[in-house]
């Protein structure tokens, strides 16, 4: 596996999420227009917003909630439920965090707190998240996937990823998909096969909500019209019945570059951020570090830190592959 992929999915992720700080959840697009009558990226939010108190090229809460994963998952060369689900307790319920909390996470904290409260002497299994359908898990994924890219059950590993925030079946059917799609692209598929390829793959996998996934990636496959007019039609909101479509659309509409596939899904408005921090997966795994945009790396305000997490990350699945070979 070329490491240089793993590195721009992960920082790809990030940058999604951070160029549409300032414009996030802004659903009427004539207000959008009106604030930002010229989107670049990385607008700043103004006084008002959701994440008011954050710079341009900060993270919004679904990065902040990434970097915590990632440090995890570098830390251990794996994904560990206990030790993730511990420090995103710790991080979101630390009375000095000022920023947003999403359902998923106020879910999961007041599920957490109700389990210490009626049984304090029993472990929390970090898999009682919130009942949520929406992006939370969309928007941090990448570490487990590069992690666990090789495993028969990574699958699995997604599945307890998911529901440490996440105790959603559908939402765990999406992030097969999202897993799968990224492993195909990472190992050099193209977007188009590589959705084909997952989106085949899907009804096996998930005999509740396979096929219905199936269809909503080859209408987003296929479809020819612009990405605002796309996502109008499929959604701008959480749920991911309607984000995954919209992000997948945009993405296919602009696979080679990151920056118009961003940029685009930005001026789509509604839940802009979390649709980005998928489609720079993605575009990150297909087109690898040189596919980044180096003007948004720049005003990345974590950048070295997510290259230097990312490259301890890199280093420890290079040696599990080493011990692996040599078995």
């Amino acid at each position: 596996m070329e490491q240089h992929k793993i590195s721009a999915m992960i920082l790809g992720q990030f940058l999604g999420d951070a160029a549409c700080l300032g414009t996030h959840w802004i659903y009427n697009l004539d207000t959008l227009n009106a604030e930002h009558p010229a989107l670049q990226g990385f607008e700043a939010p103004p006084p008002d917003h959701y994440h008011a108190n954050r710079p341009s090229g900060a993270q919004t809460h679904y990065g902040e909630a990434a970097y915590v994963l990632l440090e995890s998952v570098a830390r251990l060369g794996a994904f560990n439920v206990a030790d993730f689900g511990a420090h995103f307790i710790s991080h979101f319920s630390d009375p000095g965090y000022t920023g947003y909390c999403d359902g998923a996470t106020k879910g999961t904290l007041s599920n957490y707190r109700r389990h210490i409260e009626k049984n304090p002497s029993r472990p929390f299994s970090y898999q009682q998240g919130a009942d949520d359908d929406q992006l939370a898990t969309a928007t941090r994924l990448t570490p487990v996937v590069a992690a666990h890219l090789n495993a028969p059950e990574l699958l699995v590993i997604v599945e307890k990823a998911t529901r440490v925030c996440q105790d959603n079946d559908l939402a765990v059917a999406f992030m097969k998909a999202h897993a799968l799609l990224l492993r195909a692209l990472l190992y050099g598929q193209s977007l188009p096969d590589a959705i084909r390829q997952t989106a085949e793959a899907l009804p096996a996998l998930d005999a509740r909500f396979g096929d219905q996934i199936k269809t909503m990636m080859g209408a987003a496959l296929y479809d020819t019209r612009g990405v605002v007019e796309a996502t109008m039609a499929y959604g701008q909101a959480c749920p991911l019945a309607q984000s995954f479509p919209s992000a997948l659309h945009a993405a296919v509409r602009h696979e080679h570059s990151m920056h118009d596939a961003i940029l685009a899904t930005l001026g789509a408005g509604g839940d802009n951020a979390g649709r980005a921090a998928m489609i720079g997966a993605w575009l990150g795994a297909a087109n690898g570090t040189e596919g980044l945009p180096a003007n948004w790396l720049k005003k990345l305000l974590l950048k070295e830190d997510i290259e230097r997490l990312t490259g301890e990350l890199c280093k420890k699945i290079a040696a599990q592959e080493r011990r692996s070979s040599a078995v």
